[in-house]
């Protein structure tokens, strides 16, 4: 989430607090369409790494519990290229153990990756990412301004604000664990 913002200004999609270059990001790279019964949302996070090393680890598509704590392992065949497909195993403690997830986009110029889950035993139906990196700097030092935003179905008995709230949770956690990771790198 974005700083002061609270998770249903996020669900909502103000951009009230977003720096001009945030919300042109947001507009150019983080639309996604939902449909009534689905949730959207972007979260933000400021990175104090050179961008080339956050993007060294967020374009791993076949090694993404590099910075996402809740993989266990992932397993990719062939080569890394649009249209792979990777098997991730998800560690206990979330209500699933298996995610399968193709990669839509690997922009290594305009550092984009975009991934769409297409199975697995978890309740993320039609889930789509778009996760952007954007130079910046922070205090006379390369720092990385990562945006990742998401659409999802609202699973039967749940609300938009519960699913959004539990994406948000999840995509928060793996954004703290990639800053830690290449901050890590950065030193």
């Amino acid at each position: 989430m974005g700083v002061g913002q609270s998770p249903a200004t996020e669900v909502k999609m103000k951009e009230d607090g977003y720096s001009g270059s945030e919300r042109e990001y947001i507009r150019k790279h983080h639309r996604h369409e939902a449909a009534e019964n689905q949730c959207t949302s972007f979260l933000i996070k400021h990175i104090r790494a050179p961008l080339h090393l956050v993007w060294s680890l967020v374009r791993r598509f076949d090694e993404p519990q590099t910075y996402k704590p809740f993989v266990r392992r992932c397993i990719v065949h062939g080569n890394v290229e649009i249209g792979s497909v990777r098997e991730v195993d998800v560690r206990s403690g979330l209500p699933a153990t298996t995610s399968t997830e193709r990669l839509e986009l690997l922009d290594d110029d305009h550092h984009i990756l975009s991934v769409r889950i297409v199975g697995g035993d978890h309740r993320l139906t039609n889930y789509s990412s778009i996760l952007s990196l954007h130079p910046e700097v922070v205090d006379g030092t390369p720092a990385t301004l990562v945006i990742e935003s998401f659409v999802v179905d609202v699973p039967p008995g749940n609300t938009k604000d519960e699913t959004c709230y539990f994406v948000q949770a999840l995509i928060n956690c793996n954004l703290k664990s990639l800053a830690h990771a290449s901050e890590q790198l950065a030193v």
